[in-house]
């Protein structure tokens, strides 16, 4: 696993989505995506150690901008009855993207394996917004 992940290679341009996601599922039944990965992390749910001072600010503050500017999909106001999960889309979602980079070390720091998942087969899109989709 690396952080040196590129998001302007040809495969990229190929594939029209994007998901960071461990190798663990969860009430979804699909992989955890990098954001409840790392609230797992700061809650110490899924293993004994949880997040550093540090690491917890760090988290939250890479969170907090994307609460700001990411749209939060509609079936989350429910707890996610629909078992929905995100994608990114990899047209335009680069900058966001590289926001994450911090989360994926945090997922390195703390020994969580994870995928960067790209496809054009996601599922039946239920959410749509300029930078992502929701699907089941």
């Amino acid at each position: 696993m690396s952080t040196e992940f590129s998001f302007f290679n040809k495969r990229v341009f190929e594939q029209r989505y994007m998901r960071i996601q461990t190798r663990y599922c969860g009430k979804t039944g699909k992989p955890v995506g990098i954001f409840a990965a790392c609230w797992h992390l700061l809650r110490g749910t899924m293993r004994d150690d949880c997040l550093t001072e540090e690491d917890k600010e760090l988290f939250l503050s890479v969170e907090k901008w994307f609460v700001e500017h990411l749209p939060e999909p509609p079936f989350y106001e429910d707890g996610n009855t629909i078992k929905a999960v995100t994608w990114f889309k990899t047209a335009g979602c680069a900058g966001m993207v590289e926001r994450l980079k911090p989360l994926v070390r945090l997922l390195e720091k703390y020994g969580v394996p994870y995928d960067i998942v790209f496809t054009n087969h996601v599922g039946e899109i239920v959410y749509e917004d300029d930078y992502q989709v929701g699907v089941v």
